[in-house]
């Protein structure tokens, strides 16, 4: 929970995700003086440049050189301070993987990463400045943590947590227009720690990102239809709640899983390889993009057009409930 930040969420609809981290990120600068954020030239799109505008003498724009933008980084890390780099998340996790890999990951430096227009949010670009990838490739980095806030109130929660700790974060956001999910920030966020959003009994829905809300928009239309749905906010993708899952597994039976990130290697991947390493099986889906480059268009034609906006969530929690799942009491080996 950012404690103490005095941001307001009164118009939390208006609020972007990126605006509300600019805030929070200028607000951080006074509790920690170490703090030097990095742009790639993108200072206006990432609003990074609001902690510019605050403190320009702590405040470093590298031009378009991102793979120099984590190089440097890396090495204010290792000059005690406390580097905030932000750029587009295609620059992140592609283009610049190399050197958040080695120069960062690798020491397991105390650089914050907070990449902006990740998924398919920023749709009309096209697909090169897709990236469905990034939580993918984060998370198969050691030391890094991984994190997907469903909302800007939940990205200052994470910024301001993410500034508490020690070691290089990941944080993914979209490009700024997602609805908001919470109505403050007095929720009880923690890095690792999933937020139950709706109990139910008949099958769970776990999400990050923009996904939350689809999930919990879903739930309500399923609930008219007589069914008890679980909705689980999984914000840390690293490391994993396993304890909200296999709880989920146990007693719903049922699983889907919703990112606005290729089905291969992201929250889906992660979830379905605590519920494997486990031993306990259940019915499972995963929705997001598929195996494929995103067509173009605008994010909500796009999330309707791979199914993992409301609509298509409903439609696939009928086929998983419409699916034959072994009612077993008892999961242990007999010996």
């Amino acid at each position: 929970m950012a404690e103490g930040m005095s941001w307001s969420v009164t118009d939390g609809d208006k609020l972007t995700q990126a605006e509300i981290y600019g805030e929070v990120l200028s607000q951080l600068g006074d509790r920690y003086p170490d703090i030097v954020a990095i742009t790639a030239d993108l200072a206006t799109s990432t609003k990074i440049g609001r902690f510019g505008k605050k403190y320009p003498e702590r405040f470093i724009n590298v031009g378009i050189a991102e793979n120099s933008m984590f190089g440097l980084a890396a090495g204010l890390a290792l000059a005690g301070l406390r580097p905030v780099v932000s750029t587009f998340a295609v620059f992140t996790a592609l283009r610049s993987a190399e050197q958040v890999r080695t120069d960062i990951c690798y020491q397991n430096l105390n650089v914050k990463i907070i990449s902006t227009h990740a998924g398919i949010s920023f749709g009309q670009a096209g697909s090169t400045h897709h990236c469905t990838e990034d939580l993918a490739v984060m998370r198969s980095f050691p030391n890094m943590t991984v994190i997907a806030p469903a909302d800007g109130i939940e990205t200052g929660n994470a910024v301001a947590a993410a500034m508490e700790m020690s070691g290089p974060v990941y944080i993914r956001i979209g490009r700024g227009f997602e609805p908001p999910v919470y109505k403050d920030q007095n929720y009880g966020f923690t890095i690792g720690k999933a937020i139950t959003m709706r109990d139910g009994k008949d099958i769970t829905l776990i999400a990050c990102g923009v996904g939350v809300l689809q999930a919990m928009r879903a739930a309500e239309v399923l609930d008219k239809q007589g069914l008890s749905v679980r909705v689980i906010n999984m914000h840390t993708i690293k490391p994993i709640d396993r304890d909200v899952i296999l709880k989920a597994v146990q007693e719903t039976r049922r699983i889907v899983t919703i990112e606005d990130h290729s089905i291969m290697g992201g929250l889906g991947t992660a979830v379905g390889e605590v519920i494997v390493e486990s031993g306990k099986a259940c019915g499972f889906k995963k929705l997001g993009v598929p195996d494929c480059f995103s067509i173009v268009g605008y994010p909500e034609d796009l999330y309707h057009h791979y199914k993992f906006d409301a609509d298509g969530i409903v439609e696939t929690v009928g086929e998983l409930m419409r699916r034959e799942i072994e009612e077993d009491e008892d999961w242990e080996d007999e010996a």
